[in-house]
């Protein structure tokens, strides 16, 4: 059995292994896939389109660069599993967001897009051998295994859920705001309310 504390990765990407409990990747993917549900879901539709300060992502931004790494991460393994030695690029994730117009999505959508690529992750790593698991090839000029992508998939979006809890949801004591700091993210929440206006104002005006 391959365990988690056995399997080295890139180190920027430790932290998001290191923010797993489980040992067994599909025991950790099923763990991670419960509790993310569970966490979308306790989303209010109104807090969807939030931002915690001005510059960063909302919460449908958030879950689409999730899923596009989700995407990132397999294609990845899929590719190192199957013995193909190229050395796959970086990708520009501020880049993505930027042209995802996540904005214009449904919620639902995103949140359906989002566990059926989960769910065919899972069948993916779930097919593999040890000796599949254990291949191991060149992303951005690291090398990484395809057990390694894997928990990397996963503890990506257990750092994500942390980043919703604390900086959006506030459901971490150790978030608490003071008074400062909750005007500034009002100031900074009328500023994006404003751009959003101005753009639709903008296309409107394209289309006259």
């Amino acid at each position: 059995m391959i365990t988690r504390p056995l399997v080295p990765v890139p180190h920027f990407y430790q932290k998001y292994v290191d923010a797993l409990k489980e040992d067994d990747l599909m025991d950790a993917l099923k763990s991670n896939t419960r509790q993310f549900r569970k966490l979308l879901k306790s989303i209010p539709r109104k807090k969807v389109d939030y931002a915690y300060a001005e510059g960063k992502w909302t919460i449908k931004e958030l879950l689409q660069h999730v899923i596009d790494s989700e995407r990132v991460f397999v294609y990845r393994a899929l590719t190192f599993a199957r013995k193909d030695t190229t050395n796959l690029p970086s990708f520009d994730e501020n880049m993505w967001g930027a042209n995802a117009k996540a904005s214009k999505r449904k919620w639902k959508d995103l949140v359906d897009e989002f566990f059926a690529l989960r769910q065919a992750n899972m069948a993916f790593f779930g097919s593999l051998d040890e000796e599949q698991l254990l291949h191991t090839g060149t992303a951005n000029n690291n090398v990484v295994s395809v057990v390694g992508l894997g928990f990397i998939s996963a503890g990506h979006v257990a750092h994500h859920m942390q980043i919703l809890k604390e900086r959006y949801l506030g459901k971490n004591d150790s978030a608490k705001k003071t008074k400062a700091e909750k005007k500034t993210e009002k100031k900074a929440q009328k500023k994006i309310k404003k751009a959003g206006k101005r753009a639709r104002k903008a296309a409107l005006n394209k289309l006259k």
